[in-house]
């Protein structure tokens, strides 16, 4: 049978996901819910581009509720913990790629215990995940269990930001803040806190626990204005973000989780960018990975658009994957550490 699925929010990322449940044989679309009221009473297929599927997206989040669905793909922004708790409470499952792993950095352990506490009522399980962070811990533990030693990990993100056309999420980072701002490192290390839910997830996979999480950044101011069509990073101001999340074991950083972005052209770079998802396991052996996103060979661009959904693919897949686990898992916050291996299984051309 089919696990029965909600979808939550149809933004950019919960557009991919959505046409991802549509589209995989043992997920069904129950219901869908939509965060504008210019979404509600709209076919939810006819949402996201496709063919009327006969679900209406509705903002009644009792109605969803009382659908009875095994699991809500939860997709938006950032999380809610009110509504979180009333999901799991209910009785339905969560995926979701809405800045929480572990909920360490998004809730801290209030908030963890109010969901253990959700979970526990409603008998239901939560998941977090996304590309970076997420899939990029998944692969790190993978790789790291070809070693007979690990000394460090570290995972980066090294990118041009602008083919991200979300200037709350880009300003949530520091983009086009003043470069002398006081409350800089403070306000990207906020923006950034589900990193650190990434680092207790590869702690637990390898049995430590973390002495100490720490935070650094630095930046790089525009040489000139630079209107990317979503928001202006105008001259001086920073174009050029690098956050790192430290897991220190014995006084020592063993995890080192983090990003390097720029946004446009016109930006001073004290760092190369490698438009690459970049992994090292330091130990023995020491393993180096590189990951490029690239196109499909039928791959047409049309738009900006067309470019930025592979990168909202690669985010959003990995929650509709891990559904099935996540709704056969036993109550609790979960997550790849304690879940079986997640796969794109149903996604096998032909």
């Amino acid at each position: 049978m089919a696990y029965r699925v909600v979808q939550w929010n149809t933004g950019n990322v919960g557009t991919q996901t959505l046409k991802a449940i549509l589209q995989h044989p043992d997920l069904e679309l129950a219901g869908c819910f939509a965060w504008s009221e210019a979404k509600a009473g709209v076919d939810a297929g006819e949402l996201v581009g496709e063919a009327p599927v006969g679900v209406v997206a509705t903002r009644d989040v009792d109605a969803l509720l009382e659908l009875g669905a095994d699991c809500v793909c939860y997709t938006p922004l950032w999380p809610d913990l009110d509504t979180l708790c009333r999901i799991l409470a209910s009785g339905t499952n969560v995926t979701t790629t809405a800045a929480f792993l572990t909920g360490h950095g998004s809730f801290g352990e209030a908030g963890r215990a109010r969901l253990r506490q959700a979970c526990e009522q409603g008998q239901t399980s939560i998941m977090g995940t996304g590309m970076h962070p997420g899939f990029s811990n998944l692969m790190a533990l993978a790789t790291a269990g070809a070693c007979n030693r690990i000394d460090k990990i570290t995972i980066t993100e090294s990118q041009d930001a602008s083919g991200y056309a979300s200037a709350e999420t880009q300003r949530s980072v520091g983009f086009d803040d003043p470069i002398d701002s006081p409350h800089l490192t403070a306000k990207v290390r906020e923006g950034s806190l589900v990193f650190s839910d990434g680092l207790y997830v590869m702690a637990e996979a390898l049995g430590i626990t973390l002495d100490a999480v720490d935070f650094e950044a630095r930046f790089a101011p525009a040489t000139a204005d630079s209107d990317l069509g979503f928001m202006v990073i105008r001259k001086g101001h920073v174009a050029g973000v690098e956050g790192r999340w430290l897991g220190k074991l014995g006084g020592r950083t063993v995890f080192d989780v983090g990003f390097r972005w720029k946004m446009g052209a016109h930006v001073e770079e004290p760092w190369p960018i490698e438009h690459a998802y970049l992994l090292e396991v330091q130990g023995s052996p020491t393993l180096k990975l590189r990951m490029e996103i690239r196109p499909p060979r039928d791959f047409v661009a049309r738009s900006p658009d067309d470019w930025m959904s592979l990168g909202m693919i690669i985010t959003g897949l990995p929650a509709v994957h891990a559904i099935p686990a996540v709704c056969e898992a036993p109550a609790g916050l979960r997550s790849y550490a304690d879940l079986p291996l997640v796969t794109a299984k149903g996604c096998v051309a032909g």
